[in-house]
This record gives structure tokens, sequence and C-alpha cells, in this order.
């Protein structure tokens, strides 16, 4: 499981976590029934407070992500594929936003901007 931490970055570092550990879910990297690191392993494998581990993983467990059995361990919770894909499909949405956005502030119209992403589809 790859996560980096920037200590740079104006986002809180349970935040990263959190949206890092969701992009590898969403992704498929990491799958159902999937054991994760333990709180204290992964703080130590990052180098962060468990504290902040922690507060990722109980957020990760309040959104539906990550499943804590107690005595076993947190594992990758079971997704509702119509969930995962209405996810999947928020996420290019908010980019999409973000390219329209980008594109409306240095004058593309709609035009350009439908042949700008067959492009780069194709």
């Amino acid at each position: 499981m790859d996560i980096i931490i920037s200590n740079s970055s104006e986002e809180p570092i349970y935040e990263q976590l959190v949206k890092q550990i969701k992009n590898l879910i969403m992704s498929g990297e990491l799958s159902e029934g999937q054991i994760l690191p333990s709180i204290r392993n992964l703080s130590r494998g990052l180098q962060i407070s468990a504290i902040t581990t922690k507060r990722a993983y109980d957020e990760l467990e309040r959104e539906g992500y990550i499943i804590t059995r107690q005595g076993k361990g947190t594992y990758i919770s079971a997704q509702n594929k119509e969930i995962m894909e209405e996810m999947r499909l928020r996420i290019v949405e908010g980019k999409l936003y973000e390219a329209v956005d980008a594109g409306k502030s240095i004058g593309l119209n709609l035009e350009q901007m439908q042949k700008m992403l067959k492009l780069l589809y194709e």
C-alpha cells in the first residue's frame, strides 16, 4: 500500500491519508476483505502520530469504506457496486467541472472544449 504524506501540504495529514486510502479502494488496489495495517504499524511506517492515523481510520469507517473487528484488525468493507460506480462518476464529474472552469476562464467555448476532450480521449 503506497501512501505518501506531505508535511508541506496545506491539507491536514489525516485528510491526505483518508483521500489516498479511498483512492486505493476505488481504483481496486485495495479490495473487499483485505486487511489494513494496524494503526500503530501504519503510523510508524508513515512517521505520523497514531492519533492522526486513528482519526483517518475513524472517518473511513464512518463513511463505510472500512470496518474494524475488535481483536482481529481493520478491513476494507464490502462496497455496493452501484455506490462505488456513483463515487467514481462523481470524481470524474468533479474533474470535468474543474476543466470547464479553467476553459471558461481563458475564453474557450463549448466547441473548443469538446474538440480538446475528444482529442485527449483518443
